[in-house]
């Protein structure tokens, strides 16, 4: 497309990083089922390894349905470029692989998703690399923790499962003061609720499995790389700035500027870890986010009549949704998300953890999925799932106590989804 900053949010949804395809005609982007790509001579051949010319050589590495929507999530979400992947545990890795290295470390917010905190706190060990855990309310904490083998600061926008909201600039400026990127996972928010680059974030990630796709068929990741940050400013990060000996001494961030980082996960991520994204999901959730925003506004208004009404019942203790005035990050949400603060939150049952698996088994149109993001409405018990790895410590400082049950709400009718809620909640 030209002149893609002209366009609406809505109009990119749809239109940003394709065109009809020009040996068909074909409108919708085609799924290049594919694995390898015919060169034109042998010095076409040499140049695309080489990395002196862009095009296709294999498809653990490019492919064009997936390149579409890496140019749609990009445009979306105001960064350079991008770098899908298979999964959203996947983008995480690709996002710090270029930065880290053995005795390095992460800081990372005490809020994330269980699966995050276990990646985080016990896989990454294994690449030699460690994470430190601090609540990201304290920016001064945050601050104290980063030291000179710190390499990247990182937060989800909106946290699974708690919904707990980021003060993103502040973070931004923590990490911009000590020469770090930040890294926001902006997965339950959607670049249509928030843009965490206009913030101040260096690299965005998305489990693409969620809200993107929306349709609960495919898993994904993505990486967006915003291009603002100067990875030669100093020495921390030498897989871009340094001569890579794989492609003859060639420097990422010299070479490619601000698409330093996303040619390094391309061509040196994708290549080696092989975490490549197969071009039929990436067709499913380009089909996704042509609806985002359709459905994004119906998240968010469903979710908020649905909030309001648990909030009134004698049968829980608390809600965790933003969009509730009586949230303590109503304000922080307000100026972070004005368009709403989603479809997931977490709801305190009175009863506690038994009162939780009598809610979850009796209700009709809610399923118990472990993935959020769907049109449907999704309901698990995070304690007995998936935070079932970590401590009761853990899973309360997530948000995720035993008596918490997370709450995706979905695109359905909210009449429909009170009664269901109110049938089936212990009395």
């Amino acid at each position: 497309m030209t002149d893609a900053p002209s366009y609406g949010f809505d109009t990119l949804s749809i239109h940003a990083g394709a065109r009809p395809d020009p040996a068909t005609g074909a409108r919708q982007t085609p799924i290049y089922q594919t694995t390898a790509y015919v060169f034109r001579d042998a010095d076409h051949a040499a140049a695309l390894f080489n990395l002196q010319e862009v095009g296709y050589i294999y498809s653990r590495l490019t492919n064009p349905t997936v390149a579409v929507l890496q140019e749609r999530i990009a445009t979306l979400e105001g960064g350079v470029g991008a770098v899908c992947c298979s999964s959203g545990h996947a983008a995480q890795i690709m996002a710090l692989f270029p930065l880290m290295a053995p005795g390095r470390n992460v800081v990372v917010s005490t809020r994330l998703y269980g699966g995050s905190i276990t990646q985080f706190s016990q896989t990454i060990k294994r690449f030699g690399w460690s994470a430190k855990f601090v609540d990201f309310e304290d920016m001064e904490a945050v601050a104290a923790a980063i030291d000179e083998d710190t390499r990247a600061v990182f937060c989800e926008s909106v946290a699974n499962p708690g919904g707990y909201v980021t003060d993103l600039p502040a973070a931004a400026q923590v990490a911009s003061d000590a020469g770090l990127p930040l890294i926001v996972d902006n997965t339950s928010a959607t670049p249509y609720l928030c843009n965490p680059i206009a913030h101040g974030a260096t690299l965005v990630v998305h489990s693409m499995t969620k809200y993107l796709t929306g349709n609960g068929t495919v898993t994904g990741g993505v990486v967006v790389d915003s291009g603002r940050f100067d990875w030669s400013a100093s020495d921390k990060f030498p897989s871009l700035s340094q001569p890579e000996p794989a492609y003859h001494g060639l420097k990422f961030h010299e070479t490619f500027g601000p698409l330093a980082f996303t040619f390094h996960g391309i061509a040196i991520g994708l290549r080696d870890l092989g975490m490549t994204l197969n071009p039929q999901a990436a067709h499913y959730t380009l089909m996704g986010i042509e609806t985002l925003s359709l459905r994004m506004e119906r998240h968010c208004e469903n979710a908020l009549k649905i909030a309001q009404w648990l909030e009134n019942d004698d049968r829980i203790e608390a809600v965790t949704y933003a969009g509730l005035e009586s949230s303590p990050y109503y304000d922080r949400a307000k100026a972070l998300f004005p368009k709403g603060t989603g479809g997931l939150f977490t709801v305190a049952l009175k009863g506690g953890y038994d009162a939780c698996v009598e809610l979850v088994g009796k209700l009709e149109l809610f399923s118990h999925v472990a993935n959020p993001g769907d049109t449907r409405s999704l309901i698990i018990h995070p304690a007995s799932t998936t935070h079932r790895q970590l401590t009761e410590q853990q899973q309360i400082a997530a948000g995720a106590g035993p008596n918490v049950v997370r709450i995706s709400i979905g695109i359905e009718n909210a009449e429909d989804l009170i009664r269901d809620l109110d049938a089936a909640l212990p009395r």
